[in-house]
Order: structure tokens, then C-alpha cells, then sequence
């Protein structure tokens, strides 16, 4: 479709931008964000991705870092006098936190809402192991059947053991002084 007459306009040189910051700036923001902090502080940007990783001690390609045997007819094939000269590691550091990073142990981050924590005590202090009585509650507002409230009980016996054993201990407690 030929467009409208007198539409297309040559276009005028803006001499108020700044066009080295603009460069800049579209260069930033075309670079990915490197996630690995350790990484992105030792980042050079004037080298390569492959000089910087060898700086790092880090592998570019893993194939070639861990390169797989090749076995004919069952044996072995040595790899024909290729010497692989050693890389000399300038930032031994990046690795060393990497590693450091990775040994701490993962914290628990998920527990289960207090609701269910509630609702979970509520069921084993008035009526024990019965789960056909807890179906039947007033206060099995979701309706849920026998299997799925063992299931809820049997999910926060698990994110919760030493809770769970103090719990029973104080209700067996009680029936003790009733009785």
C-alpha cells in the first residue's frame, strides 16, 4: 500500500543528544547481567568472555575441560602427544569463594502456613488418631476426607518432629492428670 503524500520527512540532525553516552548506555544494556557476583565483580570488560573465564580459573567450554575418552574395539586411544600447556590462573580467588559458597549448607526456607500448623492441633488434641472422627469435625471447614487430613498430620510430623513428639508428650500429660 503507497503511502500518503507528504508523509515522509528527511530526518534532522539532534544536535542536544549525547551520543557517546548513548552508546554507552545501549552497549550496558545489550550486556547480560552476569548473576554469579563473584563473577561479575572480577568481570573485565575490555577482554573476551574466554580470556576472562582463564583468568578466573573457570572452563569456557566443558567439553574440551573434561574431554571424553574415545575407546575403539575396547581399548583405549591415548590422545597423540597433544600437550595441553597448564593456564596460568590470575584470579585464583573467584574460584575459591564459588567453592566456598557452594560447601554452605541450604537453608530450610519453606514451612507450612500457620492455619494448617492450627488446624493440624486442633484435630490430634480432640481426637487423637481417628481420622474418620476428624472428617466428621465442625471445623473441617474444606471438607477434607480421612487420607487427606493423615496426609496434612503426616506433612507436619515431617517439617516438624520435635514439635510434633512435644505436642503428643503435653496431651498424654494431660490425660494423666484428668485421670
Amino acid at each position: 500500500m503507497p503511502k500518503a503524500k507528504g508523509k515522509s520527512r528527511r530526518q534532522k540532525y539532534s544536535y542536544n543528544l549525547n551520543r557517546k553516552r548513548l552508546y554507552r548506555s545501549a552497549r550496558r544494556r545489550a550486556a547480560p547481567r552476569i548473576a554469579c557476583s563473584h563473577i561479575r565483580h572480577a568481570w573485565d570488560p575490555t577482554k573476551s568472555v574466554a580470556q576472562n573465564l582463564a583468568e578466573m580459573g573457570l572452563a569456557e567450554d566443558p567439553n574440551k575441560a573434561v574431554p571424553i575418552p574415545k575407546k575403539l574395539l575396547g581399548m583405549e586411544v591415548e590422545s597423540g602427544g597433544r600437550g595441553q600447556g597448564k593456564k596460568i590462573v590470575r584470579k585464583p580467588y573467584v574460584v575459591n569463594e564459588m567453592e566456598y559458597e557452594a560447601s554452605l549448607p541450604e537453608k530450610k526456607s519453606n514451612t507450612l502456613s500457620r492455619d494448617l500448623i492450627d488446624y493440624v492441633r486442633y484435630m490430634i488434641q480432640n481426637h487423637g488418631e481417628n481420622y474418620k472422627e476428624m472428617a466428621r469435625d465442625e471445623k473441617n471447614y474444606y471438607q477434607d476426607t480421612p487420607k487427606q487430613i493423615k496426609r496434612k498430620i503426616n506433612v507436619y510430623k515431617n517439617f516438624y518432629p520435635e514439635e510434633y513428639k512435644d505436642f503428643v508428650a503435653s496431651l498424654k500429660q494431660e490425660k494423666m492428670d484428668v485421670q
